[in-house]
């Protein structure tokens, strides 16, 4: 991501006939500087790169943590390097999407996305992968089920497999929503880095399983499914996370 001026284009798109790519319909700047490109989806606009934070909104810093043992015992937000590679990209524990920046339960929680954007709940997941299912993004062409995966992968990168409408079959044809997920590694909750050398990427919901869970909903896609996966995951863990807003009411200012 290079540092631009803010640009935003606002383009809403009803719907799109399967074959046709998906281009982005605007920049958008973060906290940092760095800008990331959009698409609008119905009520949503989306990031199509994933978050290269490394402060809050406010502009306190993220810290990153590269230890195993500190990041497995950590309660407050964090980032690493995918390998802790700087060639690479980053990867956030939950704490950070939260906000979450110290342990005094008596301070305000930080805001993790730019202005006029948010991290998704796992019900505005669903609301993309809804509008991607009815609009006719599924591998075949059809509008029920969920056979997405192909159209919000990335073209390359991917492990191959024989499984048709896969993601990781024919990757040529993925990417028709302009999504772009390319296979990312992880970490775990126990601090272990893991490349997952081209199998899936993962992403960060807002949702806990319930109330009094240590777990989070998470979607993931891998190289061997048609479909978006949701499943849950720990706080600890280490995952990638992209950016929506609600295409209607979002500011065009991120200092506002």
């Amino acid at each position: 991501m290079k540092k631009l001026l803010l640009l935003l284009l606002i383009v809403p798109v009803l719907g799109f006939s399967q074959g046709e790519q998906r281009y982005a319909d605007g920049i958008a700047t973060d906290q940092d500087g760095n800008t990331f490109e959009w698409i609008n989806y119905g009520t949503q606009d989306w990031a199509i790169e994933n978050a290269e934070v490394v402060t809050y909104r406010d502009g306190t810093t993220i810290p990153q943590v590269t230890d195993a043992t500190e990041w497995a015992n950590l309660t407050t937000g964090a980032w690493c390097y995918e390998e802790n590679n700087p060639n690479k990209r980053k990867l956030y524990n939950w704490y950070a999407v939260m906000g979450i920046h110290d342990n005094d339960p008596t301070t305000w929680d930080k805001n993790f996305a730019p202005n006029g954007w948010e991290v998704p709940s796992d019900y505005k997941w669903n609301i993309f992968e809804n509008f991607l299912i009815s609009n006719n993004y599924n591998y075949d062409g059809t509008n029920s089920d969920n056979k997405i995966g192909k159209s919000i992968a990335s073209t390359t990168g991917w492990q191959g497999s024989t499984n048709e409408g896969a993601v990781g079959n024919d990757q040529s044809l993925n990417n028709i929503s302009g999504f772009n997920i390319s296979p990312l590694g992880t970490r775990g909750s126990d601090g272990t880095l893991d490349n997952t050398n081209g199998w899936s990427s993962v992403f960060w919901s807002t949702t806990l399983l319930n109330s009094n869970n240590d777990y989070v909903w998470v979607r993931h896609i891998q190289n061997f499914i048609v479909s978006s996966g949701r499943t849950v995951f720990d706080k600890p863990s280490g995952f990638a996370v992209r950016f929506m807003r609600e295409a209607s009411t979002a500011s065009t200012d991120k200092y506002s």
